[in-house]
């Protein structure tokens, strides 16, 4: 079992046809995780949250996993399309989108986890934190890290 991290992204796109790829034909669990209203607000700050303090966090909330959901069957289908026999699932978010990636690969016994970079170098990956290196760094399976495809691009122009 394979357990792949997407959001949608180009870089968990990349990610989903690179696992078709090398490893086609294996099971699949795709994961969207999702944040709460109340969560997201948390780590705005509080002009945010206070900006913010009248939303129906319910419907926002509802909303949310709803998108979560749609991701997550769009992550489904392409890596079905990628030759893998995949399904959906949506998590709330945990104590980090990391924490919550790497909770679910130990849920589904996933052989590996399977997710995409956002090639962010110097301050801005110091600043924005990055999922793919909190998983990468605290996993106890496997764990293989697609670079962005900008990323990979810009980085193949700069060989000789």
């Amino acid at each position: 079992m394979l357990l792949l991290a997407y959001d949608g992204s180009p870089d968990s796109q990349a990610a989903i046809a690179v696992a078709g790829k090398l490893m086609g034909g294996q099971p699949a669990t795709v994961v969207t995780v999702w944040e709460p209203f109340t969560v997201l607000m948390a780590r705005a700050g509080p002009g945010t949250a206070l900006a913010a303090a009248g939303e129906d966090s319910a419907g926002i909330d509802a909303a949310n996993e709803r998108a979560a959901r749609d991701a997550a069957e769009e992550g489904a289908e392409r890596a079905r399309q990628a030759g893998l026999k995949a399904e959906p699932a949506v998590l709330e978010r945990g104590p980090s989108v990391a924490q919550t990636i790497l909770d679910a690969a130990r849920a589904v016994d996933a052989t590996a986890i399977i997710l995409g970079s956002r090639g962010l170098t110097g301050l801005k990956s110091m600043l924005l934190g990055s999922v793919s290196h909190e998983v990468l760094h605290n996993a106890d399976r496997a764990t293989l890290v697609v670079p962005s495809p900008a990323a990979a691009a810009e980085r193949a122009g700069e060989r000789p």
